[in-house]
Parts: C-alpha cells; structure tokens; sequence
C-alpha cells in the first residue's frame, strides 16, 4: 500500500486539529499534528489551521516561528494551506474590536468584521470559484461550511513573483462579500472549514493533496 504524501498540521495552540488530521488521513495523507519547526519544514504540505481572534492566533503562530516557517516553505516552493483564521494570518494585518495585529503580509490587505445583518457568518453557504480551480474541481456547485465573523472583504494582489495570478474564490453573504479562498501557486487558504464540510470538504482536501508535488 502506498504512503500518501507527509503533511503537518501545524500546533501552535488554535485550530481544529484533530478534525483537520482525521480529515486529512481520510483522503490518503500521512498526517502529524506538531509544533516542530523542522517537522513543518520537512513536510511535503503544511496545513494552518486557526480559529477565535486573528491577535490570540497571530500570538501562538508566532511562538513557534510559523509566520518564518510560512516564508521558508514558500520561498522554497513548498505548499501551505491555511484554514480559517489560519488563512486570515496570511493577510497583513487583522482589525478586529479598534484593533490592529500584524498578521503574515503574504497577500497585501486587512481582515475586518462582515458586513452584514447577522454575525457571526455560520453555516452552509455556497462559493463562487474561478475558472481554472484545483481546488474546486468537481465541487464547484457543492456548499462549504462557515463559522467567522471576519474576512478579506477585498482583493488586491494580481500576480505573485514567477507563479500565475492568484485565483480568488469568492462567498457572498447577505449584503457582503468576502473572499472564500485563494489558490496563489503553493500557497493556498480556505475561509471555510473544509474538515467539517463533508464529502465536498473531503474532495477540496484530495484536491490540494494532489498538487503537492
């Protein structure tokens, strides 16, 4: 029986990690759940998850250097996937309660609270991805599941050092609008959960693993 290619779900003390291991064990990776610097650089994926507030989460990522290893993986071509607010922390910056918190600065932007009636944004909602998606292939119709009260509610960055423009899936939401996931060369990220979004979420995750070369 073949191994599936090795990922890190990255612990850094926020995230759903035991639900995004069995998720990602589910489609045929072989997963740890760590906080090893040299584990999540070794890897051939490395997953961030992240949930609660974008300054609680930036805190712990920086605790075990995961803002560097983020940097290091991708300079060298290898892929991230970030979940939730471990996708937010990819921005440059969060704006949650008047306050402002660094995040990553891989993509130029600010997090910020939705702009709709209801928030939190919770539950089954559908996406609206690009042609060309790797992500979405064959869930393209399929509906993903949401629990956030911040988003990237804009999109700026339109090509990315040697690699192809990002590909931005996008959400609406009431009266709002935010961006759902970006498929950005080896960096990709999801504002829903994919771990909880069933068989279209098991697809998504098989999707990203087939990209990992």
């Amino acid at each position: 029986m073949s191994v599936g290619p090795s990922v890190v779900v990255l612990d850094y003390g926020s995230g759903n990690l035991r639900s995004a291991e069995r998720a990602l064990a589910r489609v045929g990776a072989s997963v740890t759940v760590t906080s090893s610097y040299a584990d999540a650089l070794a890897a051939d994926g490395l997953v961030v998850p992240g949930v609660g507030a974008y300054a609680a989460c930036m805190e712990g990522l920086l605790s075990v250097r995961g803002n560097e290893l983020i940097g290091r993986r991708l300079a060298g071509g290898r892929p991230v996937l970030g979940i939730c607010v471990g996708m937010q922390i990819l921005f440059e910056r969060g704006v949650e309660h008047g306050v402002s918190t660094d995040g990553c600065g891989e993509w130029p932007g600010t997090v910020s609270r939705l702009e709709a009636p209801i928030v939190p944004h919770m539950g089954w909602n559908v996406v609206e991805p690009p042609v060309g998606s790797e992500l979405f292939a064959g869930v393209e119709s399929e509906r993903f599941y949401f629990v956030h009260s911040y988003a990237a509610r804009s999109w700026s960055l339109e090509a990315s050092g040697p690699f192809k423009p990002p590909l931005v899936t996008w959400t609406p939401y009431d009266t709002d609008r935010f961006v759902a996931a970006v498929e950005n060369g080896p960096l990709c990220a999801t504002q829903f959960h994919p771990e909880k979004s069933g068989d279209a979420g098991a697809q998504l995750l098989s999707n990203w693993l087939k990209t990992i070369r």
